[in-house]
């Protein structure tokens, strides 16, 4: 009879020695010339010698490699291949891997089906962002068909009573991707993402936790004192801040603004659909005022970019912060760039007689419900025109 169990665990524990060192029975632990230990079963079925691995050392113990060694000889003497069964066992589990299709890889495909819908890069580059910095760590890696509301819940809660309207886009984003999860029959049953009629009874409504964030606008009245200092900045982007104020534009617009957009001689800059916030083109009549800050630049443009407010450094779009920063330099941190729109809004509601549609049309904003929309069709450009001519007037 072979003898076995030579090996005590202390052995076991300080051997250095490069090689295969025998426990007896078939069982060996071999030890690499980097130091790293794992156990080996040698064991013969049908005339054939065959090798295996029981798992690393100190992670098997000494008495569990003995007892794996154990039941594959048991196994052996039944007729039983154990590595066969093992390569089956994997075989089976690398199946039903192939067969899984995790959240992660349904949110990507999700986007990239969407994508030409939406109306911008930035857009998709959102819902990327969100679903890997809030989903992702979650659910990202399960499979799609065991997400249940207990996951959504864990995906939410860390956000839900302190960043209100990311998680509501967040939850929306992840009830499709279920959704789209489901019609293509990767999972079956009810929506764990759900509001209405699920989490609703689990969440308090974001109205609950989360007040309307407002910009803080500089009042009305004092924008005629706040753009004479405005003028004496210097820098491209105070000219962006300017030109901002005077068409009551959002800063994006301005900032990514370029000079086929503008038309000197109708006095008119046509913001692309892709540009806007609606996802629709907006016209801008422009001021005397505005006209003569795009010539100024149009003199001295640079001819690598077609930018309209191009940074010094690298002549691409101003960043976010370019305008912020120039409050900033002004002391003005009680103001915000957006706020100067509340300001225009403000000033065409106490100071004009020009009608409320007329104003909320100047800010791009969609006016009237669907049945006035259908029967006004036109932009009220040029009614437009003249209120824009009295906006500057009256700030300058």
């Amino acid at each position: 009879m072979v003898k076995a169990n030579k090996l005590t665990q202390l052995q076991a524990t300080k051997l250095k020695e490069s090689g295969m060192h025998g426990d007896g029975a078939g069982l060996w632990l071999k030890v690499t010339e980097g130091g790293s230990k794992s156990w080996i079963l040698r064991y013969a079925f049908n005339g054939r010698e065959r090798w295996t691995g029981l798992g690393p050392y100190p992670d098997v113990s000494l008495a569990e490699a003995r007892d794996k060694a154990a039941t594959w000889r048991r196994e052996v003497r039944q007729g039983i291949d154990p590595m066969q069964v093992k390569q089956q066992a994997a075989a089976v589990v690398r199946a039903e891997q192939a067969k899984t299709v995790t959240f992660e890889s349904c949110a990507k495909r999700y986007i990239e089906s969407h994508r030409s819908g939406w109306k911008s890069a930035k857009h998709a580059e959102q819902w990327t962002s969100t679903l890997q910095a809030y989903a992702g760590p979650i659910i990202g890696k399960m499979d799609v068909a065991l997400i249940e509301t207990a996951h959504i819940m864990r995906v939410l809660d860390p956000v839900w009573h302190t960043k209100a309207e990311t998680a509501s886009r967040l939850r929306g984003r992840v009830e499709a991707i279920l959704d789209w999860a489901t019609v293509h029959r990767y999972r079956t049953g009810d929506n764990p993402a759900r509001w209405k009629g699920h989490l609703e009874a689990l969440l308090p409504a974001r109205s609950k936790v989360s007040k309307a964030k407002h910009f803080a606008a500089l009042p009305w009245r004092d924008m005629k004192p706040f753009m004479a200092e405005l003028r004496k900045q210097n820098g491209i982007g105070a000219l962006a801040l300017q030109f901002t104020i005077l068409t009551a534009a959002r800063s994006g617009e301005v900032r990514g603004m370029e000079w086929y957009e503008v038309d000197f001689e109708q006095r008119l800059w046509t913001v692309p659909g892709e540009r806007m916030k609606a996802g629709r083109e907006h016209r801008v009549p422009l001021s005397n005022a505005a006209v003569e800050l795009l010539e100024q630049l149009k003199a001295v443009k640079l001819a690598d970019t077609e930018t309209v407010f191009p940074s010094v450094r690298d002549h691409k779009p101003l960043s976010d912060m370019t305008l912020t920063a120039v409050l900033r330099r002004m002391q003005r941190g009680d103001i915000t760039v957006h706020g100067f729109r509340s300001s225009f809004r403000d000033w065409a509601a106490e100071a004009t007689d020009f009608p409320q549609e007329m104003a909320e049309m100047a800010l791009a904003h969609i006016v009237g419900n669907k049945v006035e929309a259908a029967y006004r069709r036109g932009d009220m450009l040029e009614k437009r025109r003249a209120m824009m001519e009295a906006w500057a007037a009256f700030i300058l």
